[in-house]
């Protein structure tokens, strides 16, 4: 009965939000209350609540933070040398900026967290995407995919799940896949190749010396939005164009040419000098910030707010420009943050119920024992669409030692299983899945809905499990 609950209301909401039916924000709100609601739990449904959203307060006090420093930086112009850079090396080519976002997503995800992995790459190239006039929808599924392959690393948190349950090393679980991961990088390189050559023929042959105009609805993949530059990227194009630099105020906005007296035609125009103290002290903070992010000197909530406070307040001195940036960025964190704290609903009643331990061993009971010897590649297979379904919690430490254990009795060693698992759950998934905070992120950030998102970017990303199966079966990390 709860499997059978769980299960429904896992695919109505893929359902409701893939069709926009619903909105993400109530279908992870209502449909678990609802199904709490018919298993007889509505006693405990403030509980189970309160507890799913007690375990995702961090991440949404770090989103909340994360959000508006990031903001702040692309106001105060931290990115535009890197997006100038981009332009300058792509000549204003889709393909090459596509392939760049692949690059940049894998040298960032080393740290093994999806989290920080989505605010860096996305606050760093949106800006670039909106001023070509490209589909954010591509930004969002290039680093999905580099983010999936990466998050196989050892410390990411799928290998370490997998490691734990069955009690195995690294050497046992990351080592013999690793040539499969090669396979996997090798695959999202070629994906965003062809995801770039796509968008090229999409927007037109772009002319290396402007940015480009055409903003036209992606009609192949049901794209309704037009992306718009921002404020400071349109200026920043502007100038670019005329071979001049524009620059920009602390608060984001275009400086204004100061006048000299009389503002008539023909009045020599004199703009400010560049605040280049300013320029410098945001890259030192914001180098100094990922540092301590990777290196966790703090909890990633407590690095934001220092961090966010900090930039404030060097960079908007008085309350008028404070609360002015804080004006400008709110429906930004509130769209983000309020799906992280929806998806905690969905979460905490899954799993408060036990509807999850439930789903797994219903899982697990269907697998006919005809499969037990193919059991490694039907692991690898299914995990990256059971990313949608399962927590990797509830997959890692309820599923996979059920399934290892059924795989032994066949012959099979268990660590085959540990590292089919790591080809696909919460790995090439995780970017898709509502049961991750970090989706949202992605999603949120880089202004598409989720299920634009996995309409999009689901057959790629599950291709990639595919082609890190086959390299792991040729290399021999398990047997077929």
């Amino acid at each position: 009965m709860l499997a059978a609950l769980g299960f429904a209301t896992i695919a109505v909401i893929l359902l409701l939000t893939m069709t926009k039916r619903a909105s993400v924000l109530v279908a992870l709100i209502l449909l678990p209350v609802l199904a709490a609601l018919i298993g007889g739990f509505a006693g405990d449904l403030g509980e189970l609540i309160l507890g799913g959203l007690s375990k995702v307060a961090p991440t949404g006090i770090m989103i909340a933070f994360a959000v508006l420093y990031f903001s702040l930086m692309v106001d105060a112009g931290l990115f535009d040398p890197l997006i100038r850079a981009l332009l300058r090396v792509a000549r204003g080519d889709p393909l090459r900026i596509t392939v760049a976002t692949a690059v940049l997503t894998l040298c960032v995800a080393l740290d093994g967290d999806g989290a920080s992995t989505f605010l860096i790459t996305v606050s760093a190239l949106l800006p670039v995407y909106k001023r070509l006039g490209m589909n954010p929808l591509v930004l969002s599924g290039v680093v999905c995919l580099g983010a999936g392959v990466m998050n196989m690393i050892p410390w990411g948190g799928p290998t370490v799940r997998a490691m734990a349950a069955l009690k195995l090393d690294s050497s046992e679980v990351f080592n013999p896949v690793l040539p499969a991961m090669g396979f996997g990088i090798a695959w999202v390189l070629v994906a965003s190749y062809l995801l770039g050559r796509r968008e090229r023929i999409r927007l037109g042959a772009l002319s290396p010396r402007g940015p480009a105009t055409d903003v036209r609805k992606d009609e192949d993949e049901g794209d309704d939005r037009e992306p718009a530059a921002s404020t400071t990227a349109a200026a920043a194009a502007a100038a670019e164009s005329s071979g001049q630099a524009t620059p920009t105020t602390a608060d984001g906005h275009e400086r204004q040419a100061l006048r000299s007296p009389g503002d008539g035609p023909g009045t020599v125009r004199v703009p400010p000098l560049p605040r280049t103290w300013l320029n410098i002290f945001n890259l030192l903070l914001t180098i100094a910030l990922v540092v301590c992010l990777i290196q966790e000197v703090l909890p990633l909530p407590v690095l934001f707010v220092l961090g966010f406070a900090i930039a404030a307040l060097v960079n908007h001195p008085t309350w008028e420009q404070q609360q002015a940036l804080l004006d400008k960025h709110a429906k930004s964190v509130v769209l983000v943050t309020t799906m992280i704290f929806a998806a905690g609903v969905l979460t905490g009643i899954l799993s408060g119920t036990r509807m999850l331990d439930e789903m797994a061993e219903a899982l697990v009971s269907v697998v006919p024992d005809s499969l037990g010897s193919h059991l490694p590649v039907a692991v690898a297979v299914t995990g990256m669409p059971l990313s949608l379904i399962f927590t990797p919690d509830a997959y890692y430490f309820g599923v996979l030692p059920v399934l290892a254990e059924t795989a032994n009795g066949f012959g099979t060693d268990p660590a085959e299983v540990a590292r089919a698992a790591v080809l696909g759950q919460m790995t090439t998934g995780f970017p898709l899945s509502p049961l991750t905070a970090s989706t949202f992120i992605l999603v949120g950030m880089s202004g598409v809905s989720l299920g634009e998102h996995q309409r999009f970017i689901f057959r790629w990303a599950f291709a990639t499990t595919l082609v890190m199966t086959v390299g792991a079966l040729v290399t021999g990390a398990f047997s077929l």
